[in-house]
């Protein structure tokens, strides 16, 4: 026997599949679902089922538990993500939610089971050496989720396993039918599970205000900035010989400022909240690659440190670097750290 390890179920096909390939490898593997909603409303939303986890669960005859944690995801999560949009940012709140919330309460209930090990269904690597744990891409790179995990500590990964991290989407699906898995069939889960009706309708109303070309004309009214994010292009109700995009929104102002594509590219960025996965940075001037937003592509860079803070220069222009996103830092597949963009250069 391998030993006993937790995996976190969602009842999705990921954490299924994690659960059965660290059964086939021996362990002895405990299911546990971490509720994070209300306990009086259905137990099922876009991001995990409780009755999909124990239906999984069933299947592969492991032990399942359900551990609500609906006071810390309002706390941790909900609370400042919202506070975030109403301040004109554009948050990241699945970074958060995974090192505040997923991780700490995995752990948590972990320890009170001892149990050593715990186990998720994401898509990312950790290969665990003498010097420590390193951080990596999943092996299917357009379902990586490592950008999501950079604030995660060495103690955290130095316990964790994602043993899905070294398939792609399509061998997890094609093994999860093989098996009769029912989560083999099942839709995948949202990115921002907690505002399925959009970002929007968790927002009190905002008084709206002007829509402004670079040059401060106005073109239109806005419904509320922080319904706003830099990049979009649909629903700003004005019309205008070209395309235009937000490119920043202002609170001070009540405002959102609107320009061509081209105005959306910047050089570089400033990062706040640092977060070095090795416990450390590499050092206070290095080359690296750094990744905006979770589906964008990393880009060459040389980042600066000047203490709690990073100066990122890109190689290249970067399109919609945006305030409140994670600017993620990269060695070829290695999580380096991260850090929250405070503002574009």
């Amino acid at each position: 026997m391998a030993g006993r390890v937790l995996v976190g179920l969602s009842g999705g096909v990921d954490s299924t599949v994690a659960a059965f390939l660290l059964r086939a490898a021996g362990y002895a593997v405990h299911g546990l679902t971490l509720w994070l909603w209300k306990p009086e409303g259905t137990l099922e939303n876009p991001c995990c089922s409780v009755s999909a986890a124990a239906l999984a669960a069933r299947e592969l005859e492991i032990p399942h538990e359900v551990v609500g944690a609906q006071e810390e995801f309002a706390r941790l999560v909900v609370a400042p993500a919202l506070e975030g949009y109403q301040a004109g940012l554009t948050p990241n709140p699945c970074s958060v939610c995974n090192r505040e919330v997923r991780f700490t309460l995995l752990l948590r209930e972990a320890d009170r089971r001892g149990i050593e090990t715990v186990a998720t269904g994401h898509h990312a690597r950790v290969d665990q050496t003498p010097a420590g744990a390193r951080l990596l891409r999943g092996r299917d790179l357009a379902k990586d989720q490592s950008y999501f995990l950079y604030g995660l500590s060495q103690a955290e990964l130095g316990r964790a396993q994602f043993p899905v991290g070294r398939k792609t989407k399509g061998e997890i699906k094609a093994l999860a039918a093989g098996l009769g898995l029912t989560a083999a069939r099942l839709r995948e889960s949202q990115d921002l599970c907690f505002a399925p009706d959009g970002i929007a309708a968790l927002l009190p109303p905002s008084p709206p205000g002007p829509i402004l070309d670079l040059h401060g004309r106005v073109l239109g009214t806005h419904r509320g900035f922080a319904q706003y994010t830099v990049g979009q292009r649909k629903g700003l109700g004005i019309s205008a010989p070209k395309p235009l995009y937000v490119v920043a929104v202002d609170p001070e102002r009540n405002a959102v400022i609107v320009g061509p594509e081209s105005a959306l590219y910047a050089s570089g960025l400033v990062a706040e909240g640092l977060h070095w996965t090795a416990g450390a940075p590499p050092a206070s001037e290095f080359s690296c690659e750094v990744q905006v937003r979770y589906r964008s592509a990393a880009v060459l860079a040389e980042v600066h440190l000047e203490g709690d803070r990073a100066r990122v220069r890109f190689a290249q222009p970067v399109r919609a670097v945006t305030p409140g996103q994670a600017a993620v830092f990269y060695s070829g597949d290695e999580v380096l750290g991260g850090g929250i963009i405070r503002r574009a250069v």
